[in-house]
């Protein structure tokens, strides 16, 4: 019996590790080094804008052993003339700088049994090589993360400019410095880059994959597998699951596999498979978003109330002599179905429909029910690093409930009128709901440049490039729903 169970969970665990992703994210060569070339333009800033701690130390001049004390270390200069950043198969990341130069100051002070002495100091370092791979995975919650996987160093010259002191002074320290900054170089830039890098992957752990929507959905961003980096690319398979707010119950459906197109030219390649939408279309009917009632004018065509309805429905004549208000109550009996075929995506949606007199006391009254199946058209765009779907009616069918009666002509005078109402009252309503977007995973301070969307079988892929704006440009922080 052990056996039996430990057999059923180890079939389990390799079913939810192959799970397939309702979203897919590609980034290449050439986001890459995009992200390079910002990544060492923010870099340069933080260096000038970083602190480093003081350090001592002990040397022999002649007979005399002299203690001295580097503290107030700033870079003032540094420069990056030739960087290059590359995937490393089934690991990550590598970055390198070559040909580096940077100009230190610092103040100094020393003393010996004999004598104290301070200034000023200005270290130049040149030829400096550096080289840093950083490895991806995904933690146990679906997270990135990044670890230093290794770092080498390499320093050509370092020569220093001294202020202050004696000139004896000035010649043991020009003679004895450099071997302890290249001590300190050597056994602390590694360090710092390790440091800095567990800022970093503390800070994506901290990101929140859970994405809200609006009221009535959020998205799971989660990882579901870890990273697959290629030469060209890096991959990022994502959940890519719509939820109701409150209720983060799996959809009765999975993912079904697809894959990226083989191209490379744009920065970033992000994949939409049906399973996602799906998943948004169930998960908006079961917070109600598709129930909707309808009780003002439909635009300027006419103003709904009982004596336009009375040509329809013959029996409302009998009921309601005076012209009452009209109330319109829609609702849909199953999540709207999702349709995605080359250069066209579905939308059937599928409700009942419920018509009420509104009397003078604020009461309603029951008239008539239907059913109606309605077959639209769903558009996309992009904007504010959101996906827009927006609705166009293509096909409506009704049918009134068995308890009511119509002539074949009344039926058509009553589906005409459906669908002018479903056109001109509430389709725009849906799409006002749908006009938030679904938000696309994104960078902090990033915007999409020219995105373009391309519809396949099963699933829609968007290939754009990136932007990155810095704070002092006035750029709003992109990152709000992480």
């Amino acid at each position: 019996m052990l056996k039996t169970w430990y057999y059923f969970l180890l079939c389990w665990l390799s079913l939810q590790l192959e799970a397939n992703p309702g979203l897919k994210v590609r980034m290449t060569q050439k986001g890459l080094d995009y992200g390079r070339r910002v990544g060492m333009e923010l870099l340069k800033q933080a260096v000038l804008k970083e602190t480093f701690p003081s350090w001592s130390g002990q040397e022999s001049f002649v007979i005399v052993k002299v203690n001295y004390v580097i503290s107030g270390v700033k870079i003032s200069a540094v420069d990056f003339p030739e960087t290059s950043a590359s995937f490393i198969p089934s690991t990550g990341i590598r970055l390198s700088v070559a040909q580096a130069s940077a100009t230190i100051h610092a103040d100094w002070k020393m003393n010996t049994w004999l004598l104290k002495d301070q200034g000023g100091i200005t270290v130049s370092i040149s030829g400096l090589f550096l080289a840093v791979v950083f490895k991806v995975s995904r933690d146990s919650t679906g997270h990135l993360s990044m670890l230093l996987h290794n770092c080498q160093l390499s320093i050509n010259s370092v020569k220093f400019k001294l202020n202050g002191g004696s000139s004896w002074i000035y010649n043991f320290l020009s003679g004895h410095l450099e071997k302890p900054v290249r001590t300190q170089l050597d056994k602390n830039l590694c360090l710092h880059i390790k440091y800095k890098i567990q800022i970093v992957d503390a800070q994506l752990r901290k990101y929140k994959v859970l994405s809200q929507i609006d009221a009535f959905a959020q998205i799971d961003y989660s990882l579901v597998s870890s990273p697959a980096v290629f030469e060209s690319h890096i991959n990022l398979d994502l959940k890519g699951t719509v939820y109701p707010v409150g209720n983060h119950t799996d959809p009765p459906f999975v993912p079904a596999p697809f894959a990226l197109p083989n191209q490379y030219d744009s920065m970033i390649y992000l994949g939409v498979s049906s399973y996602f939408l799906k998943s948004a279309s169930l998960a908006y009917y079961r917070a109600g978003a598709f129930n909707i009632i309808i009780s003002k004018e439909l635009g300027t065509a006419f103003y709904l109330n009982t004596a336009l309805l009375k040509h329809l429905v013959p029996e409302i004549a009998q009921s309601y002599i005076r012209a009452y208000p009209v109330l319109l109550k829609l609702k849909a009996t199953s999540p709207p179905a999702v349709t995605l075929n080359v250069d066209r995506c579905i939308l059937g949606i599928t409700g009942t429909v419920e018509v009420y007199a509104v009397l003078p006391n604020s009461t309603t009254h029951y008239i008539f029910a239907g059913n109606v199946t309605a077959s639209t058209r769903a558009n996309w765009t992009i904007t504010k690093q959101k996906l827009i779907i927006s609705l166009l009616l293509k096909r409506l069918q009704f049918s009134l409930l068995p308890s009511t009666h119509g002539s074949s002509e009344q039926m058509l005078l009553m589906k005409n009128f459906l669908s002018h109402t479903l056109r001109s009252a509430v389709i725009p309503v849906i799409n006002d709901k749908l006009g938030k977007g679904l938000p696309l995973p994104n960078l902090s301070h990033t915007t999409l440049t020219g995105p373009v969307i391309k519809m396949n079988e099963g699933h829609l892929v968007i290939s754009t490039d990136v932007h990155y704006k810095h704070e002092k440009e006035g750029d709003e922080d992109l990152h709000s729903h992480t």
